[in-house]
């Protein structure tokens, strides 16, 4: 906060943040007479989506009193935005200002008569933001074209006039104001630390000194001032003659500590380069790598050093896949962990440690000194760097500094300027490494156009990649002919340091922006319509050498400049698609991933298209290409470093709540997380296409799906060790998979319930007892499937086709009480298996549901089976199996209440048995978590242990909530894992958000979940099965509920003919359960957006019922009229409506408005035009505004763009609000 004095000499204490779209009105109002005179004619909205830097004032009831848009072109056009440094050295020519180190205000304005004040404030707060920032200038036109004197401006002392060159044409038409930083924030004089500091040092000491233990250790102030000499050394940093900063520095550095927890080989072990160094590392197969991938790594690194720059390490740039984990394909799948971050990397020499793995070493002394301990005063923190002359000057003979940060700190502004060092897994040191490189200091990073003359140079900064012909043969063509084989215009830059090339990155205009638009929420970033087509680009390399990684963001924003684009688009498409630039310097180094925001995709509208005909959207809205994850980087963008969190988030399971609670943390916009680890058996899902078209053996949650995966692309974001958590040790902190150790600061436990291997239970149980069922202790064989996700699937299909199964005699027992043993008889069928070899044996329902919730379904089923000769056998207790030579079960006997079934079993298929894993129950209970059938939690997830969280149907909530049959098992579990992200974001995102009181006693009380349960798969006689139901507990067939609480039901078609559609209502007339059961395929993500939905949004569908003209919902549900509720941004249509029925309703008063077309027809309109290319089976909207009100109409309703029929239906109750 600080406060600032109008001329009149009031005062207001304000605080200084970045401009969100929402101050636009505000901002607006603050406008006066002199604004278009001085900065031109603005559209604030416009400006804003250009603006490198806004900022905006406000006092303490949050009005907007200043602001000011910073770009980094001149204001007024006076030039063009790729050539103003030449014109401005040409018409100014004793300047320093670069495109690093200035901005241009392109609009200040402020509440009258504190212009002064708030234009310091701001100016200040630019230059904190901005570490890099040296020059902030100001075109404003010459006194004489104003018709005023520029000193009744208001802006204070803070600008100074710059005079132009002599007869300089500038002069006559404009004036250029300058602020330097040595004005407002000026650079701190860093000296030799004495012990006369000790007064002032303790003055910061004392208040940090409970952080500075947690960071750094034990310390006492007066030992690091009397330890100085050659391998210690204390620096202060003054203002005005009193300390205000301390860094404590040495040049003792556990070299081969930091070697063996972290992946140094683009820093050449820390060490200095030595002529028997081996560059090169033996790479080991990995289960997710390919041919493609394995290329992808650098092989040969150069040495790093300031005083030889033409040996810049070109390995530093290395695409490697970031950080993730993977097992040899060699080994079972239960084997070594083996870190991808550091497979690809150069090393120095190799030496083998005790397990066996290969461990760089280095024969060069030690080029590294450390900074033991830092402080420095709040108010002068951004200019931290400023210490860094001072220590490599300290030590000349070394190029490289280091410092180790506990996970838990927050990034701060000294350590921004560092590169991140990729940790080993698992790393015993439990903390983070930076490292900062001497040349980081150099300031001449400039960044051109590419030239013919840069070859060699981009050639040198790229031979040691594996990518090196791709970006070699783009940075060719661009030099020969500017254009690709497509005939796309091609655009190349340089960055080069004291005329060395350092850095290369290559783009061109992107074309597919309507497929970007509509598939993709880019309009959480951007106004789409405020920019042109040409200023779209999409970025195909971009190579940067490490030491000036802090640089990146102001490479991204002069290829912005320079090839006068908005927006730069970087797609990452999976690892099974070929051809394609996959793993894009996902956690490299110099990747310019880091710095770009991952794009949410959006859920698609399944169009019919051949109904639609002339009225379905263009080709580049509904076309199916391959799917990719989308990343962006703007001008709004580069400049907002997101808050990096290195807290070590380890996630027990690959299930659905553990994928969502996943995406949601990679795609929160202002967090970055850097240390994201899953635990997974099977690795990633999505990863193998292979096993996709395998997953129909079981029913299907609709949760996520392959190009879910393709879209999110976790693999970027996401450390994956493969394997089972056997053991917690809660109090080191760290789960152990596969004998290795992984630390974690929050462990989630995310693994669900699972089919366990099923015992037999002796030849005489003919009834189901207490001890039924039990796991089966012994190895499991071979041609026993428990089948639980695409990857099992694959196995058992694989299996079966390697033993020749699929056309032998033996016979296949599917045995269980789920939907699963329908969809998987039915996928064992698919395969061309004789049904007649497949026996379904029924277990026990116990407590279960049942299989199917309509008994006419069950029938259909039922005939289906009986037709393909599968053989069903009722309620059976498996009682015996026998095996063969070859461990195989050859033989199960079951009893039933009348016999013993005795059957021939070349397969066993079961799924009877669902419940927690064995080995994490044990690591649950041996780690004395809270385990009650189910590991115990409250309603914001925790478990007794505050690092330890769990969600998903493997927990329950604590018995002080009464409600034990209440689970998460009856919940969505993608809404699950979001609230669990949203519960863990407090912790790290300081972003205050609007809130209110909770009601007393809410703690108490269980959470309400609201999206839908959904079930979907094929099941025998090809029937396509969907049923999406309410969250909570289900209501067993044949109950009868009360006649206020059954609502209505409407059903067309029939189970046994294949067009089965019910929907029924609650008795507030909303959807709460749709069951689809058909032979052709249908739309689920469509019909999924119809839970919840009033039927009079669904054309009148009570009306239309019961006046017979509703025979087929299938056909009913394609019509185009439905479309628009299928929209992803229908909500937020209902929302706006929603807000504007209760404005206008307020109790005890009358209307303002009356509801209905005049007030709801517009944001109706505004929701088709808008989103016109999505939905141009609408009439143009314009056609609307010519239709007279109606008198007592009820508003324009979508349903009628394509419905027919009366308005008039039951009398529907009020749904509670």
């Amino acid at each position: 906060m600080a406060t600032v004095t109008s001329s009149s000499g009031n005062t207001e204490v304000v605080t200084v943040r970045r401009t969100e779209a929402r101050d636009v009105p505000a901002i607006s109002s603050l406008f006066s007479p002199f604004t278009e005179d001085v900065f031109g004619r603005i559209d604030v909205t416009y400006l804003l989506e250009l603006s490198n830097l806004a900022l905006t004032l406000c006092n303490e009831k949050n009005e907007i009193i200043a602001h000011a848009a910073f770009l980094d072109y001149p204001n007024w056009n006076i030039t063009d935005q790729a050539e103003w440094e030449p014109f401005l050295h040409e018409n100014y020519p004793d300047n320093k200002c670069t495109p690093l180190n200035t901005l241009f205000v392109h609009l200040f304005v402020a509440k009258e008569g504190y212009g002064a004040g708030c234009s310091q404030e701001i100016v200040r707060k630019a230059f904190i933001l901005l570490p890099d920032l040296q020059f902030i200038l100001l075109f404003i036109p010459a006194e004489k074209r104003l018709g005023f004197s520029h000193s009744e401006l208001d802006l204070g002392d803070v600008f100074e006039r710059i005079e132009p060159a002599p007869h300089s044409r500038m002069e006559r038409r404009f004036t250029l104001l300058a602020c330097p930083r040595h004005r407002c924030h000026p650079r701190l004089y860093v000296r030799q630390a004495r012990m006369e500091d000790y007064d002032d040092l303790m003055l910061i000491w004392t208040p940090q000194s409970e952080t500075l233990k947690e960071t750094y250790g034990e310390y006492l102030l007066v030992d690091l001032l009397e330890r100085e000499g050659e391998e210690n050394q204390a620096a202060v940093c003054e203002v005005g003659g009193t300390a205000v900063g301390f860094m404590s520095l040495c040049s003792d550095v556990n070299i081969s500590l930091l070697q063996e927890c972290f992946d140094l080989g683009p820093f050449h072990g820390l060490c200095k380069p030595h002529p028997e160094d081996i560059l090169e590392v033996p790479r080991k197969p990995s289960v997710q790598g390919d041919e493609d991938e394995n290329n992808q790594t650098s092989q040969k690194p150069e040495p790093v050093s300031s005083q030889n720059l033409e040996h810049v390490s070109a390995a530093d740039a290395a695409v490697q896949k970031g950080g993730a984990v993977a097992v040899s394909q060699t080994e079972p799948l239960v084997g070594n962990v083996i870190d991808m971050g550091t497979e690809g990397s150069a090393a120095p020499l190799l030496e083998t440690g005790e397990d066996g793995d290969l461990h760089p070493v280095n024969g060069g002394a030690s080029n590294v000194f450390g900074i033991r301990l830092f402080c420095i005063d709040e108010e002068y923190e951004s200019r931290s760097l400023d210490f860094l002359q001072y220590a490599f000057n300290v030590f000349p003979d070394r190029d490289l500094c280091v410092i180790l940060v506990p996970h838990h700190v927050p990034e701060f502004p000294l350590i921004r300027s560092f590169v991140r060092a990729v940790p080993s897994c698992p790393s015993r040191l439990g903390r983070e490494l930076y490292v900062f490189h001497r040349a980081g200091l150099l300031t001449s990073f400039n960044v051109r156009k590419a030239a013919t003359s840069d070859l060699e140079g981009v050639k040198m900064l790229i031979e040691t990649l594996s990518l090196n012909e791709n970006m070699w043969n783009d940075s060719k063509i661009f030099t020969e002919s500017r254009k690709d084989p497509d005939g796309m215009p091609l655009q190349a830059f340089v960055a080069e340091v004291l005329d060395q090339v350092v850095g290369v990155a290559v783009t061109r205009d992107e074309m597919d922006t309507e497929y970007i638009r509509s598939h993709y929420n880019i309009e959480d970033f951007i106004h789409f319509n405020h920019h042109q087509q040409e200023e779209h680009g999409h970025l195909f390399h971009f190579v940067l050498n490490p030491v000036f990684h802090h640089y990146a963001k102001y490479f991204l924003k002069e290829i912005l400049r320079l090839g006068h684009k908005s927006s730069l688009y970087y797609p990452i498409y999976p690892e099974y698609v070929e051809g394609k630039f996959q793993h894009p310097c996902a956690h490299s180094l110099t990747s310019a991933l880091h710095y770009m925001a991952p794009v949410r995709p959006r859920r698609q509208i399944v169009y019919p298209l051949q109904e639609l005909g002339v009225s379905a959207p263009s080709e580049q809205v509904s076309k199916d290409q391959l799917k990719y994850s989308l990343n962006l980087i703007n001008r709004k963008l580069v400049l907002e470093s997101k808050v990096c969190i290195n807290s070590r988030i380890v996630v027990v399971g690959a299930s659905d709540v553990g994928i969502s609670f996943l995406e949601t943390l990679i795609f929160w916009p202002r967090l970055k997380f850097n240390n994201l680890t899953l635990i997974s058996i099977h690795g990633l899902p999505g990863n193998d296409p292979q096993s996709s078209k395998y997953r129909r053996f079981l029913i299907n949650s609709h949760c996520f799906n392959d190009e879910d995966y393709a879209q999110m692309s976790l693999c970027s974001w996401v450390n994956v060790v493969v394997g089972k958590m056997t053991s917690i040790n809660r109090g080191a902190k760290y789960v152990v998979v596969s004998e290795e150790k992984v630390p974690y600061d929050y462990l989630v436990l995310c693994t669900g319930q699972s089919y366990q291997a099923l015992a037999p239970m002796g030849e005489y149980i003919s009834e189901v007892t207490s001890q039924w069922p039990q796991r089966y202790t012994e190895k499991v064989p071979s041609n026993l499937f428990t089948l639980n996700d695409a990857q099992d699937c694959l196995e058992a299909a694989r299996w079966l086709e390697e033993h020749r199964l699929i056309r032998s005699t033996g016979n296949i027992i599917v045995y269980g009480n789920t939907i699963d043993t329908y969809t998987t008889v039915e996928a064992l069928l698919s395969f061309g298996i004789d049904g007649s070899r497949i026996h379904l044996v029924r277990a026990p329902l116990g407590s279960a549901s049942p299989c199917l919730p309509e008994a006419a379904l069950e029938r259909a089923v039922g005939e289906a089976l009986a037709g393909a000769g599968v053989v069903v056998h009722p309620d059976s207790v498996l009682a015996q199996w026998g095996h063969g030579d070859n461990g195989l079960i050859t033989w199960a006997a079951f009893t039933t209440a009348s016999s013993l079934l005795h059957l021939q079993c070349s397969a066993f298929f079961s799924f009877a048995y669902r419940t927690l894993d064995y080995d994490i129950f044990k690591a649950v209970i041996d780690a004395c978590l809270v385990f009650d059938g189910r590991v115990v939690i409250d309603t914001e997830f925790h478990t007794n242990d505050a690092s330890i969280r769990a969600a998903g149907p493997l927990t329950k909530f604590s018995r002080r909530y009464y409600r034990d049959e209440l689970t998460h098992s009856n919940f969505n579990s993608k809404e699950i894992g979001f609230e669990l992200a949203a519960s863990m974001l407090s912790l790290f995102d300081s972003t205050p958000r609007p809130s209110s009181e909770p009601p007393e006693g809410s703690d108490r009380l269980i959470p309400v979940y609201r999206r839908c349960k959904v079930q979907g798969g094929i099941l025998p006689g090809g029937y396509n099965y969907l049923h999406i139901s309410k969250p909570g507990i289900p209501v067993p067939l044949g109950v009868e509920l009360d006649p206020y609480d059954r609502g209505t039901e409407i059903v067309t078609g029939e189970a046994s003919h294949g067009n089965y559609f019910k929907i029924h209502f609650s008795r507030y007339n909303m959807v709460d359960s749709i069951t689809c059961f058909s032979k052709e395929p249908f739309p689920v993500s469509n019909y999924i957006c119809l839970y919840g939905q009033h039927e009079r949004l669904l054309n009148d569908l009570y009306y239309r019922w019961g006046a017979g003209q509703l025979t087929d919902l299938y056909s009913y549900f394609r019509e185009p009229w439905s479309l628009a509720i299928y929209h992803d941004r229908f909500i937020d249509l209902q929302k706006e409506l929603h807000q504007i029925l209760m404005s206008e309703e307020v109790p005890g008063q009358q209307p303002r408005l009356k509801p209905g077309r005049p007030s709801l027809r517009e944001p109706v309109l505004r929701y088709l035009r808008h989103h016109r290319a999505q939905l141009p089976m609408y009439a143009p909207t314009d056609a609307y505004r010519l239709l007279p009100p109606a008198a007592g109409s009820q508003g324009l309703k979508l349903g009628r763009a394509g419905g027919s029929g009366s308005s008039s239906s039951p009398t529907p109750a009020q749904e509670p609000s």
